[in-house]
């Protein structure tokens, strides 16, 4: 833990809770953080902890080493304008942000002085709220190893972490990632009520479900094997789950995923055309 180091977020909201949850006493101690979020219901979490919050930008931002920008895409550039003024050199900015490039960002915080050379892009997603999180991030060139290490740390506290090469991997990183959680809650979902049209109930279906997701993807993970290996053991011939996943084959269930991967995909390109003008 470093007790030099002071962390803002720059919006407030559940990622930016978790992260700030999960670096606290172990990056930097609680009272180092301060958070920025107009809606005052935001920082409610944040001074339990012992951080400090605002609904507008102050000093206590220049005086912070690391920016979390954890706000929605279509505020961002207001979100930057407001803060920029407090920025400092040196200062490692981190942004959570979707669809916004990282080109476009460093444009907009360098303003006439030229593009931010210290920014991290990055995807994380919502298990971070249990610690169980998986980010994706991108550094631009004037990112220092240091400071890659400082920013990947600060991430791994709520999970893991996978370095891409560019913001195109970065909406790769969205659409499998980043909107992931909401294909497995869905999947979640048609098992539970699948269980109860074969004569489960509620309660019954929930656990079974659960606790089938969770035991597969363990295995899935301590596994040397890949997923086909696992699945062709569990598949005899004839049997039970071959029927099944005729089934699922022959609606394309794999095309389907791939297909709705690259909506998501599409979809933060489109946010960044929409919201990430220079």
């Amino acid at each position: 833990m470093d007790t030099n180091l002071r962390i803002a977020f720059i919006g407030g909201g559940n990622m930016a809770s978790a992260l700030g949850a999960g670096m606290a006493d172990k990056i930097a101690p609680a009272g180092n953080f301060h958070v920025i979020d107009i809606n005052r219901d935001a920082h409610a979490g944040w001074l339990q902890r012992g951080a400090s919050a605002a609904t507008a930008a102050d000093d206590r931002l220049a005086g912070c080493n690391v920016w979390f920008y954890a706000v929605k895409p279509q505020f961002m550039h207001d979100a930057v304008r407001a803060t920029q003024p407090f920025l400092r050199d040196g200062t490692l900015v981190i942004s959570v942000a979707a669809g916004i490039r990282g080109d476009v960002l460093a444009a907009w915080l360098g303003g006439d002085k030229g593009p931010w050379p210290k920014l991290v892009r990055c995807m994380p997603n919502t298990p971070a709220l249990v610690g169980e999180g998986v980010t994706g991030m991108f550094a631009l060139p004037g990112v220092a190893q240091a400071e890659r290490d400082l920013a990947q740390a600060m991430l791994a506290s709520v999970g893991k972490v996978v370095w891409v090469e560019n913001d195109a991997a970065i909406d790769a990183v969205t659409a499998l990632s980043g909107s992931g959680p909401a294909y497995v809650f869905r999947f979640i979902e048609a098992l539970i009520e699948g269980g109860m049209k074969v004569g489960l109930d509620a309660a019954q279906a929930r656990e079974l479900a659960l606790g089938t997701l969770s035991g597969a993807t363990r295995l899935a993970r301590e596994s040397d094997d890949p997923p086909a290996v696992l699945r062709e053991r569990v598949t005899s011939r004839g049997g039970t789950t071959a029927a099944a996943l005729k089934v699922l084959e022959d609606g394309h269930f794999m095309e389907l995923i791939a297909h709705a991967m690259q909506a998501a995909a599409h979809r933060s390109r489109e946010l960044s055309d929409e919201f990430g003008q220079v």
